[in-house]
């Protein structure tokens, strides 16, 4: 299944309509506002800023199910992300990652392997999925991965329309 056929809805309100994202690279990635990697959000940012004219966007999908660090609403999350962060790139509403309410979405990524072979469950915030312009998953990065990584930069620059 391609990701461009999920239904989610954006944090702030509506359809996130994921097909606009077809022929274009995706960084799917489960962000929190009150988390010890929060500050992945300035790298998420200049990643976006850097690539979206190529083809490229970042999709930030809130999830509150680590130790709580997104209890925030959809407009307080929408706040902290701009005012802290100078957040550009679209986000969707706070969603589940694991367990029985797991959104679809994340059904569709979790069985794609990361570098040390971690498959299954989303471990903790900022879990980072790169999707293909065909709407498979490209690549899937540890939360600590940092987003202007190397591997992470080449897999990007790798998945950009030609």
């Amino acid at each position: 299944m391609s990701i461009h056929d999920v239904e989610i809805g954006a944090l702030q309100g509506g359809p996130a309509n994921l097909a606009q994202y077809r022929g274009k690279a995706v960084l799917v990635v489960n962000v929190a506002s009150k988390c010890g990697l929060t500050p992945q959000y300035a790298a998420l940012e200049k990643l976006h800023e850097t690539y979206a004219p190529r083809g490229f966007t970042v999709l930030g999908v809130p999830c509150n199910q680590f130790m709580g660090q997104e209890p925030g609403s959809a407009e307080e999350i929408a706040s902290f992300c701009s005012a802290t962060y100078g957040v550009t790139f679209p986000m969707t509403e706070k969603t589940d990652v694991n367990g029985e309410q797991r959104h679809p979405l994340y059904g569709a990524l979790v069985g794609t392997a990361d570098a040390e072979g971690h498959t299954g469950d989303i471990r903790w915030n900022f879990e980072k999925f790169l999707i293909a312009g065909d709407g498979s998953v490209a690549a899937r990065f540890s939360p600590q991965t940092e987003p202007d990584a190397p591997e992470v930069v080449s897999a990007i620059e790798a998945a950009l329309p030609a």
